[in-house]
């Protein structure tokens, strides 16, 4: 399976998982997350999965129109190659917020087997092994976060709101208070996610960018005709990261657009909101 890739070398691979069914399951790995030994991570395509239709075939929403046996069905293979059980993957509570919870053995299955007990939770951070963090995705920004020296981790969902509102630097607040992390110590992942040549905004958004970023506007933000806007998600978040202490030689910013790739990742802008959900997903070995 090949994806349309941008030019820049994001150390992004593609695997094809063998599964006990015979099939292989299409992840993709960041080599600067691997190469820690903590954790296990993936990104995932929309290969390798049982649901039809609109949602074909890996799709890992409840709430797209997909029947529930198959979108469990893609959870048990996920699990199967992340050496997971399902009961393991705890959920955000995706609203387009900057709040980040706190994770611990009694989240565990929350979203997947037992109903959260939370809402409006764009982010997770833990220091639990075994534990599997789980965002979810059609073009918004995953963000990865990988703590060696406290062993912890997090991952966020950014989208415009999202990184506007600094989620990277939010969640590596979070961190720090909850478990001493330094942000020059972490390595960080900006995921697969809609590119600037296909994400276009209108002039509310890129003023809210250009307020927050002011010496960046020129690396953030195209003007097009009729007051509109192509917007770098890619380098916003990075550009987070780096002013939040993240050193640039622990930053991977992806090269996959969801937007150019709608046969083989989900895509809210081109499927016109017909669509499943991706998935981010990190876990403490």
């Amino acid at each position: 399976m090949n994806l349309i890739r941008k030019e820049n070398h994001a150390g992004l691979n593609l695997v094809e998982h063998p599964l006990n069914t015979g099939e292989v399951l299409p992840l993709l790995h960041f080599e600067n997350i691997e190469q820690t030994g903590m954790v296990k991570h993936c990104f995932t395509t929309r290969m390798g999965g049982v649901s039809k239709e609109h949602c074909a075939s890996l799709n890992l929403s409840f709430t797209r129109g997909d029947d529930e046996a198959a979108v469990r069905e893609n959870y048990r293979r996920l699990a199967e190659v992340l050496d997971a059980e399902v009961n393991q993957f705890v959920f955000t509570d995706q609203t387009h917020t900057t709040n980040v919870r706190v994770v611990t053995e009694a989240d565990a299955g929350k979203g997947i087997i037992v109903p959260k007990d939370y809402t409006d939770v764009d982010g997770l951070i833990t220091n639990v092994p075994g534990l599997v963090l789980s965002t979810f995705f059609a073009d918004c920004v995953p963000l990865y976060f990988v703590d060696p020296v406290h062993r912890a981790i997090g991952m966020s969902h950014s989208g415009w709101r999202g990184t506007v509102g600094r989620m990277g630097a939010t969640t590596l607040e979070a961190m720090h208070v909850t478990y001493g992390t330094n942000p020059a110590d972490v390595i960080c992942a900006i995921g697969p996610s809609i590119c600037q040549d296909c994400y276009e905004v209108s002039a509310d958004v890129a003023e809210a960018f250009a307020a927050e970023f002011p010496e960046h506007i020129e690396e953030i933000l195209e003007p097009k005709p009729l007051e509109k806007f192509q917007l770098d998600l890619w380098r916003a978040n990075e550009i987070v990261l780096l002013e939040a202490g993240v050193l640039p030689e622990h930053i991977a910013v992806t090269n996959v657009c969801t937007c150019c790739n709608p046969g083989k990742l989900f895509s809210h802008r081109a499927s016109h909101g017909k669509r499943g959900n991706l998935g981010a997903f990190l876990s403490i070995r």
